[in-house]
This record gives structure tokens, C-alpha cells and sequence, in this order.
């Protein structure tokens, strides 16, 4: 969320900055609505400023009133109510105009759009390479019995998956080792979270009401609930409505979670296997900072998720997302990219985001120095999303035969080292 003073200060400069990621910033609406609520406020001002002094005179006059100040404090006192409404109103159309306005992205992310070549920092390990047509996650996992999607389907409908035997064995080490991982080296503070959230903790990260399509929602009692779709969501909002010390600083919370997706607008792509559920498991990553350390604590937390990638020997580039294909709340992300041996390509397998002041300001996250007190930054991170990460083990390590070997990484949490093709292990 943005101060709208700001953004009318910066005026062209804001509207240009925006338009790098494909928004129309409308000033003169902005400026409109900045005014009437100035207007509205100085209006109810105005009248209980009168109101009051007219109370002063009525408590100072001994024996009978003035019927002039008692019917001027009547008047008044019938205006303040429609005053209160009129500014509560003015209020609600400037939030709802800036609850719209995406995040500014940061001058050095790259120009361009998702319709533009990818801007490729590095890449990390060798391609794999087979003497044999390599096949895809779902034809490996479904001979060998790991993963059941018919059953599924029958369960829940399309775009669900259940695990079973090595393959639900192989997620749940992959969650153990990513979260000792992240806990025991990286020095992040584990978490449990709720899956469901309020209207109000969507809206401080981000998630409303831009992407209410992309949301389930659900009730609870007399309450509004949603499914988060990312831990992301209660990691940032554990804090918000909060000021926090500078010593505090930075945050560094992690939580493994169920994740919901609706995927509005995505039928068609994907639909196969487990690229793009409806929930799917992810192992999260949260920083909260001083605003001037973001540039800093968001290559620290890349290098994190980059050290998930090659702690399992994952062939993988890193991207600069261009400004046009940055995420709402963010204003520099960088993608991690797993190579697929069945399509050929590298596919997101992590986003790694600062979201500068831009979250803080709408979940209301600050931090007091000496006797001011400012919004922190925030940044996010996957490390690593489940699904994804079992799909890249199983195609990167597929032998001929349809066997799978594991990572050594890997080997003290699931107990093998080998899958075999009928899903035995060794």
C-alpha cells in the first residue's frame, strides 16, 4: 500500500515508474479522492470545534440558558453524525483506490514483460543428460506406485494428488530436511500456523482484493474465512498491528504448510501431474527488516533458497523477474527455475521477493528508532515448495530401468537410497 501524498508528490515520476510493470496510475482520481476525505475531515473538524465551544458557552452561563446556543448546539450536534459518514466514506473510496495500486517496481529490476526472453543471473550445476527417452514425474511415480492420482480425483476432483508408500516417504523427508535446513543452519524461527486467515490478513500481504478469484473462501461460525495460499500470509500478519523494537530486527520465520490455489484463469496449462494443484505443500521463508537492509537481507535469503537447490544436486538458473512480470506486492523478485528433463525447459520452482515498505504499510508492521517510528520491509521466499521439488528429484535422477536415486542429502531422512521401479526401496 502506498502513502497517496507520496505517490501525488512523485506525480509523472510515480506514473511512469508503475506503468514499467502495466498499471495506469490515475492521479487526478487519486488527487480527487486525497481532497474530498482533507474536505471531509476539516468538515467534521470544523463542526465538532463549534460544537464544543458552544458547550463551553452553555457551561458557563449561570441560571436559564441561551435558547439561541441551545438550538445552535441541537443543530450541530444533528450534523456531526451525517459528518462522521461522510469522511468514514471518503475514507473507504481513497482504501479502496490505493488497495489497488500494485507495488512500484525497483529501478533496477528489467524493463520487459513475461512476453520477453528471461533475464538469466546464473545457472548452477550440470544438465543431466540420458541415453534413454527420460520420462515424465508422472509416468516414473505412477508405475512405481508413489503417487495415486485416480484415487484422488475420486476424493477431491481434479488437480489433488495422494502419495503413498516411498512417495509419500520421499515428501515427508524432503519437508524434515528443508526445515532443519532452514532452522538449524539458516537460523530461521520454525512455526505452526493456521490455514485459515481473515479478510484482513489477506489484505495486508497482498492477497485482497486483487486476487479473490484465485482464493477458497469459506465461513466459520458467523465469520469470513480464506485457506492461505502461501504461508506467507500468517508470517507476515504475526505481526501486524505491531511495532517492533530495532534490536528485534531482522525476523527470520519459516513454516511448512498446506497451500490453497484455485488457479482462476489456468485450466488447460499444467493440468497434468503435480505442477499446478489446487493444495500442495511448501516450506515457506519470511524476513522482516529495516527498510535500507532489504537489498541486503534479499540476496541473503536467495542464497537460501539456491542452497536447498544444490544441498540436492538440482540442476537450476536464476532469473531477474522484469517489472512487468513482477507479482503485486512485490517490487524485486528473483525466480528459481528447476530444469525438467521430460519437457526440456526450466521451470519456477521458487520466488524470492522484497516487497519493501509495501506490506508493512497495509498489515500496519512498524518499528520504532529512537522516537520515530517506520514501516519495516518484508521479503519472502520459497524454500522449497514439495510438489515441485519431488518432480525435479524424480526426473533429474531417473535411471533407465525406471528406478530413482536419491540425494545424499536426503538419504538420513528417508532411510534409502534407491526407488525402485515396482516402488521397494534399497
Amino acid at each position: 500500500m502506498h502513502d497517496p501524498h507520496e505517490l501525488l508528490r512523485q506525480g509523472a515520476q510515480a506514473q511512469h515508474r508503475l506503468r514499467r510493470r502495466r498499471y495506469a496510475l490515475d492521479t487526478d482520481t487519486l488527487r480527487k479522492l486525497v481532497q474530498q476525505r482533507a474536505e471531509a475531515i476539516a468538515h467534521k473538524d470544523s463542526l465538532r470545534g463549534r460544537l464544543n465551544s458552544v458547550t463551553r458557552k452553555l457551561a458557563e452561563q449561570r441560571g436559564a440558558r441561551n435558547q439561541n446556543d441551545l438550538d445552535a448546539a441541537k443543530e450541530l450536534k444533528s450534523q456531526i453524525h451525517p459528518a462522521d459518514e461522510a469522511q468514514r466514506i471518503a475514507d473507504s473510496d481513497l482504501n479502496s483506490f490505493l488497495l489497488a495500486v500494485p507495488n512500484i517496481p525497483a529501478d533496477d529490476a528489467p524493463d520487459g514483460g513475461p512476453e520477453d526472453p528471461p533475464v538469466e543471473i546464473r545457472r548452477w550445476g550440470r544438465q543431466p543428460t540420458f541415453d534413454f527417452e527420460p520420462r515424465d514425474h508422472v509416468e516414473l511415480a505412477t508405475s512405481a506406485g508413489l503417487l495415486d492420482l485416480p484415487r484422488a480425483s475420486k476424493l477431491s476432483g481434479s488437480r489433488f494428488a495422494v502419495f503413498r508408500g516411498a512417495g509419500a516417504m520421499l515428501e515427508r523427508a524432503l519437508t524434515s530436511f528443508l526445515l532443519d535446513l532452514h532452522t538449524k543452519e539458516h537460523q530461521y524461527i520454525e512455526h505452526s500456523v493456521p490455514y485459515l486467515v481473515t479478510p484482513e490478513t489477506m489484505t495486508g500481504t497482498g492477497q485482497l482484493p486483487k486476487f479473490a478469484d484465485d482464493l477458497f473462501a469459506t465461513r466459520v461460525a458467523d465469520r469470513s474465512l480464506y485457506l492461505i495460499p502461501t504461508a506467507e500470509v500468517p508470517l507476515v500478519n504475526l505481526y501486524s498491528r505491531e511495532t517492533l523494537a530495532e534490536d528485534d530486527l531482522p525476523l527470520s520465520l519459516t513454516a511448512h504448510t498446506a497451500c490453497f490455489r484455485s488457479e482462476a484463469g489456468s485450466y488447460g496449462r499444467d493440468t497434468r501431474g503435480l505442477i499446478r494443484l489446487h493444495q500442495f505443500a511448501k516450506v515457506e521463508l519470511v524476513r522482516l527488516c529495516l527498510l535500507e537492509e532489504a537489498e541486503e537481507q534479499l540476496q541473503l535469503l536467495l542464497g537460501h533458497a539456491e542452497e536447498c537447490l544444490q544441498r540436492l544436486g538440482l540442476h537450476y538458473r536464476v532469473i531477474d523477474l522484469r517489472a512487468g512480470d513482477l507479482g503485486f506486492s512485490a517490487r524485486r523478485t528473483y525466480d528459481l527455475e528447476v530444469w525438467l528433463p521430460s519437457q526440456q525447459c526450466f521451470r519456477e520452482i521458487s520466488s524470492v521477493s522484497d516487497c519493501g515498505d509495501f506490506q508493512a504499510r497495509r498489515a500496519g508492521i512498524r518499528v520504532k528508532r529512537g522516537n520515530q517510528k517506520e514501516y519495516t520491509a518484508t521479503l519472502n521466499g520459497s524454500g522449497l515448495p514439495i510438489g515441485r521439488t519431488v518432480v525435479a528429484l524424480l526426473e533429474q535422477n531417473q535411471r533407465s530401468d525406471g528406478s530413482v536415486e536419491i540425494p545424499p542429502a536426503l538419504v538420513p531422512y528417508t532411510g534409502f537410497h534407491t526407488i525402485n521401479p515396482d516402488g521397494t526401496t534399497l
